[in-house]
């Protein structure tokens, strides 16, 4: 059984020069990067409108970084791991658990 999910390779000549699945590669790393720094800085700002402002570049960044996931993926230059059921259920299983050890009231579901 075939435990990858991805589109068929676009082509891409094997030379020492980028090509433009590594340009989008060094893309998707740089665009993951920055979103996660804006997600620090958002989370650590103690004055309303440099929050917002630095949530609206996070949003860009995270549309961003979207963007170029989708078009690589589109492409077949990212693939995925299917998950089997089994192991889905487990995962389940154990974060439920972790829900009451929560001190704020068990609300997530």
């Amino acid at each position: 059984m075939n435990s990858k999910i991805q589109n068929p390779k676009t082509q891409q000549p094997e030379t020492p020069a980028m090509n433009d699945r590594d340009y989008l590669n060094d893309m998707l790393a740089t665009e993951k990067y920055i979103t996660n720094s804006y997600s620090t800085a958002m989370h650590e700002a103690s004055h309303k409108g440099l929050y917002e402002d630095i949530f609206t570049s996070f949003t860009e960044s995270s549309h961003a970084q979207r963007n170029v996931y989708d078009l690589m993926f589109k492409k077949g230059w990212y693939g995925l791991e299917k998950a089997e059921a089994q192991s889905l259920a487990q995962s389940h299983q154990q974060f439920t658990g972790y829900k009451n050890q929560f001190p704020f009231g068990n609300g997530l579901q």
